[in-house]
C-alpha cells in the first residue's frame, strides 16, 4: 500500500513540476513554433492539447522501456533520437486508428488535421529526452509526460489570451503578430525562470 501511495505521489509531483515549474514552452522553449502557428491560425486548441497529451502518454512508456534496454550500450546517445521519433510515430498510428474507429466524420477530420502537429513536435521529443537523460523512474516519466502535455495546453491558452490583449493600436505595426508574441513568451519565460528560484548572474 505504501509503495502505491509513494508511486502516486511521485506521479503527481512530477506532473505538477512539468505543468508549472518546468513548463515545456516557458522554461525549455519546446514547441514554440507550433504554438505560434496554432495561435495565429485560431486552430482548435483543445483538440490539439488532448491529442498532444494522448501522444505523450502513449509514447513516454514506449520510450522508457526502450531507453532502459539501451542502457547497456555505450552508443545509446546516438540511437535515442531515432527511437523517440519511432515511439512518436507508433503513438500517432495508435491514436489515428482509435479516432477512425469512432466513425464520427467531424471528430475524425479535426483529429486528422491536428494529430501530425501534436505528434511530430519538439515538446513530445523533448519530454522523452528529458525523462531519459534525467533517469526518471516509470512513475516520474508518466507524470512528467502528462504534466508536459497539460503545461503545453496551459501555455497555448496564456499565449492566445496575451495575443488578444496585444492586438492594440498603440503597438507599432512592425511589432504586431509574431514579433510581439515572441517578446511576450520571452517575458513570461523570464518571469517563470525567476519564480522557480533562478537569479541573474553578472
Amino acid at each position: 500500500m505504501n509503495e502505491v501511495a509513494g508511486a502516486l505521489g511521485e506521479f503527481f509531483t512530477y506532473m505538477v513540476l512539468a505543468l508549472f515549474a518546468q513548463n515545456a514552452v516557458f522554461t525549455r522553449a519546446l514547441g514554440v513554433s507550433r504554438l505560434t502557428k496554432i495561435v495565429d491560425d485560431e486552430s482548435d486548441k483543445l483538440t490539439f492539447g488532448v491529442l498532444l497529451c494522448a501522444v505523450l502518454l502513449l509514447s513516454a512508456p514506449m520510450a522508457y522501456v526502450v531507453n532502459e534496454w539501451l542502457k547497456r550500450y555505450y552508443y545509446r546517445v546516438y540511437l535515442r533520437p531515432i527511437v523517440f521519433v519511432l515511439c512518436s510515430a507508433a503513438a500517432f498510428f495508435i491514436i489515428l486508428a482509435l479516432v477512425v474507429l469512432l466513425r464520427r466524420p467531424q471528430t475524425v477530420r479535426r483529429a486528422v488535421e491536428s494529430l501530425p502537429m501534436a505528434t511530430f513536435n519538439t515538446c513530445v521529443l523533448g519530454t522523452m529526452l528529458v525523462s531519459a537523460t534525467q533517469s526518471f523512474s516509470f512513475g516520474q516519466t508518466m507524470g512528467f509526460a502528462l504534466g508536459s502535455g497539460l503545461g503545453y495546453l496551459l501555455a497555448l491558452e496564456v499565449v492566445a489570451e496575451g495575443q488578444r490583449k496585444l492586438s492594440h493600436e498603440k503597438i507599432p505595426q512592425v511589432f504586431r503578430g509574431l514579433p510581439v508574441t515572441l517578446l511576450y513568451i520571452g517575458i513570461l519565460a523570464l518571469a517563470i525562470h525567476g519564480f522557480v528560484g533562478h537569479t541573474v548572474t553578472f
